[in-house]
């Protein structure tokens, strides 16, 4: 065996697990493996100083391909496809967790492939960006976007009139300047996240509430939206979006916000009136 093909041997193991949580499909993550293969053996690998990333990067434009393909042949979805058929597949789906192949097999492709490639492959959003052709505050949205509906089916969902009532309630106590209303809809251990950043601030309810009401002269902007099956909160003085508030949820209470304003990642929202 040659050199440069046992240092690929020493990666084929991550490049398959990499590539079957991206396509969901043994066959086809190890046809992706073969494909990385091949182009690194026509490369000029004495330039590679990473190769472990360089493979993990051609293994993710390769299967980003083959999922954009996929759309375009309007194939089955994928949460319909059978049960894996071999004991090889059936280890791979049972190491990702079937319930989250589920959930990844209805991801658009670039929300699975920077889910994939940050949360499980440690990657940096830079180099996330240059494989899906956006820029690196769309990127972090794409994997937060799919981190929200991996955890919305992982957890009870609150129901959308619930929701509702919470999101309007937090409105009006921040149009009052009412600290204590705004803790009352609060869960005591609020998590809030900053345009997707990589830390998170853990804080209590009462603290949460006091830096708020500092928008209380902006709450007159804000009204409740629909982002990604849940009810979010949009301000837009003067009608020009500036930040929305997406919440996650836990019971009667908010459990936590991703405050989302960066122009690159608002344009990745969905963003949709909640019904009459």
């Amino acid at each position: 065996m040659s050199e440069l093909a046992a240092s690929f041997e020493e990666h084929r193991t991550h490049l398959r697990h990499v590539a079957y949580r991206m396509l969901g499909s043994a066959s086809e993550a190890d046809d992706a493996v073969q494909e990385a293969w091949l182009r690194l053996s026509r490369a000029d690998a004495g330039d590679v100083a990473n190769l472990r990333g360089w493979l993990t990067t051609v293994t993710a434009r390769v299967c980003l391909d083959a999922l954009r393909a996929r759309g375009s042949r309007r194939e089955a979805p994928l949460d319909d496809a059978p049960e894996p058929a071999t004991t090889d597949e059936r280890d791979l789906a049972d190491e990702v967790g079937r319930a989250l192949m589920l959930v990844l097999n209805k991801l658009d492709p670039a929300e699975r492939l920077a889910f994939v490639l940050h949360d499980s492959c440690a990657m940096s959003f830079d180099q996330i960006a240059a494989i899906v052709g956006k820029s690196p505050a769309a990127t972090r949205q794409l994997a937060s976007r799919a981190r929200r509906r991996i955890q919305g089916a992982s957890v009870p969902q609150v129901a959308l009139a619930t929701q509702r009532t919470l999101v309007e309630s937090f409105i009006a106590a921040l149009r009052a300047g009412d600290i204590e209303g705004l803790i009352a809809v609060l869960d005591p251990e609020a998590v809030v996240r900053v345009d997707g950043g990589e830390v998170v601030q853990v804080t209590d309810a009462r603290t949460w509430a006091t830096g708020a009401v500092a928008y209380k002269g902006a709450a007159q902007h804000m009204r409740p939206v629909l982002v990604d099956g849940r009810v979010a909160l949009a301000l837009a003085p003067g009608g020009k979006l500036a930040r929305i508030l997406v919440f996650g949820y836990a019971g009667t209470t908010i459990q936590g916000a991703e405050v989302i304003t960066e122009a690159d990642a608002l344009a990745e929202l969905t963003i949709e009136d909640l019904p009459a």
